[in-house]
């Protein structure tokens, strides 16, 4: 058997939408950029800037500074391609623990799996079996440097496990491992009267994936993390004490340089690589900004949108509905999203379903997503 690696398969999933255009990025473990949680998945893939809950640490672990309750466990469950294979899967599992009234910590774990891969040389031999599979462990510290104002720092180590197994146990063949840093804020206004009904303000942003390159080969290519900036903003329309509509648009950019055409020959090769390459991931966070071919347009394109909306009756029942917008030439990600969530005593069930508008499929296209959230502990009551 050739010494083939599954990077590329993974690649493919995390970019399966996108053009053949040389210039739309990709990173090494795309599955962090994934939305594990049905709720967000609800609202077009977004959740730095909503209300807090249970998988605030992937968005935005700044917000269990403002948790309602002393603690949450929330545990997701994202099937993959479900439409062309069904043991591929995204895995999500949270507990936050709020210390005091001001600050609060967080464990989660992550972990997509690609099922089980039969390798044979030939027709007739016996089959070996691979797992591939991607993990993450995160922990984050939240603090309230204000009565509406948090932060938050967090750490992340990162396994990815895509080599086909060689029987000479040879080094090429190990998992390739990383670290990272999120540094996230999130901002919570006071409730606030207005003509016909109560009012709430809501911001955040998310430095998420500040870490090293990954490396599956000794001597081989480094790869980007997908290191990330997420902002958004969102407004709470309190109607009554049991009627809210809340209302979110986030903005998305990786912190990754776009791929050059280093010696200006008109494609994109292996010896433009190979500078691309030598970018460190520090440069490229401040060369991302900066480093379209085209210009400012192009910079514009490599942000992603999208704009959510969620209504709670009685905060036990609650409907959702989002849109995500890429540009068609960095990914044509294009999707509305819908969802639903229902709330008993201390737990509570959500899904989410995806509709592409895209002529590219998506990966999570007619895939059903589920999360089950559990509130425990006491109340804490944030003006």
């Amino acid at each position: 058997m050739k010494k083939l690696s599954l990077l590329f398969i993974v690649f493919v999933m995390g970019n399966i939408f996108a053009q053949n255009d040389e210039r739309v990025i990709t990173t090494a473990v795309p599955f962090l950029t994934i939305a594990s949680d049905a709720r967000s998945a609800g609202m077009g893939d977004m959740g730095v800037a909503t209300s807090t809950d249970a998988f605030s640490q992937q968005w935005n672990p700044a917000k269990f500074a403002f948790a309602d309750r002393k603690m949450g466990i929330g545990v997701s469950y994202t099937p993959y391609l479900e439409s062309i294979i069904t043991d591929i899967a995204l895995l999500n599992a949270s507990y936050f623990n709020k210390i005091d009234d001001q600050s609060a910590f967080a464990l989660s774990v992550r972990y997509f799996t690609l099922g089980e891969i039969e390798l044979r040389q030939f027709a007739n031999d016996p089959g070996q079996l691979a797992k591939p599979n991607e993990l993450s462990l995160d922990g984050s510290y939240s603090l309230k440097l204000s009565p509406s104002f948090s932060m938050s720092v967090g750490g992340r180590y990162i396994r990815s496990n895509l080599r086909i197994p060689q029987g000479d146990n040879s080094v090429d063949s190990q998992a390739a491992s990383s670290f990272a840093v999120d540094v996230s804020g999130f901002y919570r206004s006071r409730e606030r009267a207005y003509n016909s009904f109560d009012g709430r303000w809501r911001a955040g942003f998310n430095f998420s994936n500040l870490g090293g390159k990954i490396q599956y080969d000794q001597g081989g290519q480094e790869n980007f993390l997908p290191t990330n900036l997420r902002a958004g903003v969102g407004f709470d329309f309190i109607l009554d004490q049991d009627n809210v509509i809340g209302i979110t648009t986030e903005f998305n950019k990786l912190l990754v340089p776009t791929p050059q055409d280093f010696n200006n020959d008109g494609v994109i090769n292996a010896t433009d690589n190979n500078e691309y390459q030598k970018i460190g991931f520090f440069e490229g966070i401040f060369q991302s900004f900066n480093d379209a071919p085209d210009g400012f347009s192009e910079e514009l394109k490599e942000f992603t949108w999208a704009l959510g909306a969620e209504y709670s009756y009685q905060e036990s029942f609650m409907l959702r509905t989002g849109y995500f917008n890429e540009s068609e030439e960095k990914g044509s990600r294009k999707y509305f999203t819908m969802g639903a969530g229902f709330k008993f005593k201390a737990a509570q069930i959500d899904l989410s379903y995806l509709f592409s508008t895209s002529q590219v499929r998506n990966p999570l296209e007619n895939t059903l997503r589920f999360s089950l959230t559990f509130n425990l502990g006491e109340e804490y009551f944030n003006d």
